[in-house]
C-alpha cells in the first residue's frame, strides 16, 4: 500500500475497526489482505465499496453482525453462524471475505449442507453464490503469489492427490488403478487357497511371479509416495490403514529376500506360518476401498459417530445372554439329573445356544427339550428382537445423515473436477 496514513479503518456496515498496515497485510481475510498490494485507488476500489483518503477509511457495504462473528473467528478461530440470520446470507458474506464451507464448525457446516439442500442448492457451487469480482486479481499479484508458494501449491497438490481420490480428475484415475490393483491382489489371494492353485502356478510360474510384483511394487510406490508427501511423518506411520499397507508388504520382500539366502518359506516351520499369517493380512487391503466408495465412507462414519449406542446394544446383548444361559443351563442339565441336555452342560455352552436364538438365526445344532427350555427359548428370542431393535433407530437416523452429508460433499468435489476438466 503506497498511499494513506500508517492507520487503516475499515468501517463494515457502519462498525469501524482499526488496524496497522503490518496487521492489513497478513490478515486472514483474503479480501482485506488484498488491500495492501493496491497501489493506486482504482485498485482500492474494485475490492470495497468507497475509499476516504483524507481518514483512510475504507467502506464495505456489508453486514455489520455477520462481520462481527468474521472477526470472532479471525481471533479464536472458530466460525459459526450469526443467530437469527439466514445461513445462506451469511455464507454470502463469508465468501465475500475470502472464506469457505470448510472453515465453519462441523455443526454449522452440517446446517448449511441441509439448508442448501432444501432449497435445490446443491448443484451449485460457491462461485454462483459469490459476486462477480470477488476473487479478480491483477496478473502482477497473481505472478507473485505463484512464485513465492509455487512448490507449496505442487506439494498440497501432490498431496490431495493422492490422498483424497475426490479432488481432481488426476486423483480420481489414480484411484481407480489403485482400485484395479486391489482387486487383482484379492483375487490372486482367493485363488492361492483353492486345491488346484498349486498345479497351475507350477504350469504359469513365470505369470504368476510377474502379476504379483508388479501389485506389490504399485502398493509400495504408492506407500513411499505418501509417506514423502505427508504433512506430519509420525501421523502416517500410527495410521492403522498404512500400519496395515506396511504388513501386507513386508512378507513379499521377506520371502524373496529369503529364497535369495537359499531357505524357501515352507520349510521355516514357526517363521513360514508367520509369513503366510502376514501374507493374509492383504485382505485388509480391502479397507482402501472405503476411500473410493461412498457406502462405506458412509458406514465407517456412521458406526465412529454412534460407537455409544453400539456399546450399549453390546450390553444389552451381554446381560441378557448371561441371563438366558444361566437359566437353560439350570432348566435343560441341571434338573433333571436322570435325562441331562449334553448341549447345555456349562453355561458358555448355553451362551452359543442364546447367542443364536436372540439374534434369531437359529442354526439347530443345539435346541431345548423340556417344556421350560422351550418357554425360555420363545422369550429369548422375543426379548432379542426387542433388545436389538432399541438401539438401532438411532443408528439408522445417524447413518441417513451420514449419507446425506457424504453425497453433498461428494456432490462438491463432483463439480470441482468437472470444472477442471471444462479448463
Amino acid at each position: 500500500m503506497k498511499f494513506g496514513k500508517s492507520i487503516c479503518v475499515l468501517n463494515v456496515g457502519g462498525t469501524r475497526y482499526a488496524f496497522t498496515r503490518e496487521v492489513i497485510k497478513d490478515f486472514p481475510l483474503r479480501r482485506v489482505s488484498r488491500l495492501h498490494a493496491c497501489a493506486t485507488e482504482k485498485e482500492v476500489l474494485e475490492l470495497c465499496d468507497d475509499y476516504d483518503r483524507d481518514r483512510n477509511e475504507f467502506f464495505f457495504d456489508r453486514h455489520a453482525q455477520a462481520f462481527v462473528f468474521i472477526m470472532l473467528y479471525v481471533r479464536s478461530g472458530k466460525l459459526r453462524f450469526v443467530p437469527g440470520v439466514c445461513e445462506l446470507s451469511f455464507y454470502t458474506e463469508m465468501l465475500y471475505w475470502g472464506l469457505e464451507s470448510a472453515h465453519l464448525d462441523f455443526c454449522c457446516q452440517k446446517r448449511l449442507d441441509e439448508r442448501m439442500s432444501d432449497i435445490g442448492m446443491d448443484s451449485l457451487s460457491e462461485g454462483d453464490v459469490v459476486l462477480s469480482g470477488d476473487e479478480c486479481q491483477s496478473p502482477e499479484e497473481t505472478v507473485h503469489r505463484t512464485a513465492l508458494t509455487g512448490r507449496a501449491k505442487w506439494l498440497e497438490r501432490m498431496r490431495k492427490t493422492f490422498e483424497d481420490p475426490n479432488s481432481s480428475l488426476a486423483a480420481q484415475l489414480l484411484a481407480a488403478v489403485s482400485v484395479i490393483f486391489v482387486i487383482i491382489s484379492m483375487v490372486m489371494l482367493c485363488a492361492s487357497t483353492l486345491p488346484d492353485w498349486d498345479t497351475a502356478k507350477r504350469n504359469t510360474t513365470e505369470e504368476h511371479r510377474i502379476v504379483e510384483a508388479v501389485c506389490i511394487g504399485w502398493f509400495t510406490a504408492e506407500c513411499i509416495v505418501r509417506f514423502l508427501l505427508a504433512r506430519d511423518k509420525c501421523s502416517f506411520i500410527r495410521h492403522p490403514l498404512n500400519i496395515i499397507d506396511v504388513i501386507a508388504i513386508t512378507p513379499y520382500y521377506v520371502t524373496m529376500v529369503m529364497a535369495g539366502a537359499g531357505m524357501p518359506g515352507a520349510g521355516l516351520g514357526v517363521a513360514g506360518v508367520i509369513l503366510r499369517v502376514l501374507r493374509m493380512m492383504r485382505v485388509f487391503w480391502l479397507m482402501k476401498l472405503a476411500r473410493h466408495f461412498l457406502g462405506l465412507q458412509t458406514l465407517g462414519l456412521t458406526l465412529r459417530r454412534c460407537y455409544k449406542e453400539m456399546v450399549m446394544l453390546m450390553v444389552f446383548v451381554c446381560v441378557a445372554m448371561a441371563i438366558y444361559s444361566a437359566l437353560a443351563q439350570l432348566l435343560e442339565h441341571g434338573l433333571d439329573l436322570d435325562s441331562q441336555n449334553q448341549d447345555y452342560a456349562s453355561i458358555p455352552a448355553a451362551a452359543w445356544w442364546v447367542i443364536i436364538s436372540m439374534t434369531t438365526v437359529g442354526y439347530g445344532d443345539v435346541y431345548p427339550v423340556t417344556i421350560g427350555g422351550r418357554v425360555l427359548g420363545g422369550m429369548c428370542v422375543v426379548s432379542g428382537i426387542v433388545l436389538l431393535a432399541l438401539p438401532i433407530t438411532f443408528i439408522y437416523h445417524s447413518f441417513v445423515q451420514c449419507y446425506h452429508e457424504l453425497k453433498l460433499r461428494s456432490a462438491r468435489y463432483a463439480r470441482n473436477v468437472s470444472s477442471e476438466m471444462l479448463q
